[in-house]
């Protein structure tokens, strides 16, 4: 089963530029401040909330095993993502490191050894744990 899920690369340009924008914020707020312009100033603290959730939840997509599902339709087969080595899911005690690097299971009924994203074993038809 494939999962939806942003890039590890693409989300921490996102936090990088959540950043920015916060750091954007602040001055817009400064600045206002500074010009006698108070009323621009709840807009910048708008702009900062914002950026600064934005930073949180590209950070959590990008350095957290579990990511939140939103885009990306691709196996690690087809397109690998660098930061996955560092940050991606490591094989569990009944599981398999492959040579290409993703971890596999043993089916419990019958010993086939099958991707950890099965939910069923190919060969027998067994609901594979989680």
């Amino acid at each position: 089963m494939k999962s939806i899920k942003p890039g590890r690369g693409p989300s921490k340009m996102g936090m990088v530029g959540g950043i920015a924008a916060a750091l954007f914020g602040v001055f817009w707020c400064i600045v206002a401040g500074a010009m006698g312009v108070w009323f621009m100033i709840p807009f910048g603290l708008i702009f900062v909330g914002l950026a600064v959730y934005n930073a949180i939840y590209n950070h959590h997509n990008a350095t957290s095993q579990n990511r939140y599902s939103i885009i990306d339709i691709v196996d690690e087969d087809e397109e690998k993502d660098p930061l996955n080595e560092k940050y991606g899911r490591k094989a569990s005690a009944g599981q398999a490191i492959r040579e290409d690097g993703t971890s596999a299971a043993y089916c419990p009924y019958c010993g086939t050894s099958v991707d950890s994203e099965f939910d069923f074993c190919p060969k027998c038809g067994g609901k594979l744990p989680d």
